[in-house]
């Protein structure tokens, strides 16, 4: 029974988000990386998107996937009031250009409203201070298709058009996470 129960607390601390991610005042990664709006592929920089005001960088395990589309469909929704706060979103994952091309223009998950970044190396989430795991050999996604690459921790980082995270939200569920991303938004000072 005792090796049970430490089996259960072992495999519980392997399950949990590591948490080590960027905090609120610490200065944002710059990046620059291939990304999707509405199934066309283009370059995507957080430096030219600060220009114009405060930007939800999201991170998330892999398009295609329960808590990801579930995610992906509340931003969509949310999308305008994001951009009534001045604040524009892009997501960030390990998936394929090719992937986020299907993802970015289904109109069940992104919805064409905002681009999607792929981080094929987890090179961007590693900036931002996120654990990255592979992927479970086999592991298919909710279309049947095999994922194939590892997966980010599923955080969300605002920053303020100054470059520096205003905000970071982790440690929920999918459409928590975009509820407490959008307040956090919302509590900026205007243009900030």
């Amino acid at each position: 029974m005792k090796r049970l129960l430490f089996g259960l607390l072992v495999s519980g601390f392997v399950v949990l988000p590591a948490m080590a991610a960027l905090k609120a005042g610490d200065p944002a990664p710059d990046f620059t990386a291939q990304a999707s709006l509405a199934g066309s592929d283009f370059s995507y920089s957080l430096q030219n998107a600060l220009k114009k005001g405060p930007v939800v960088v999201y991170f998330y395990p892999s398009a295609f996937t329960g808590g990801c589309n579930i995610q992906a469909h509340t931003f969509a929704v949310n999308f305008d009031k994001f951009a009534a706060a001045g604040a524009s979103i892009i997501g960030v994952s390990l998936d394929s250009i090719e992937r986020l091309n299907d993802f970015s223009k289904d109109p069940n998950y992104c919805a064409g409203k905002f681009p999607t970044a792929s981080d094929p190396d987890g090179k961007i989430a590693k900036s931002f201070e996120l654990s990255v795991r592979d992927a479970q050999p086999g592991a298919k996604d909710t279309r049947g298709v095999e994922i194939g690459h590892g997966f980010a921790e599923r955080t969300t980082f605002i920053v303020s058009s100054k470059g520096v995270i205003a905000a970071t939200v982790g440690g929920v569920a999918p459409a928590d996470n975009v509820d407490k991303a959008l307040a956090a938004v919302q509590a900026l000072p205007a243009g900030k």
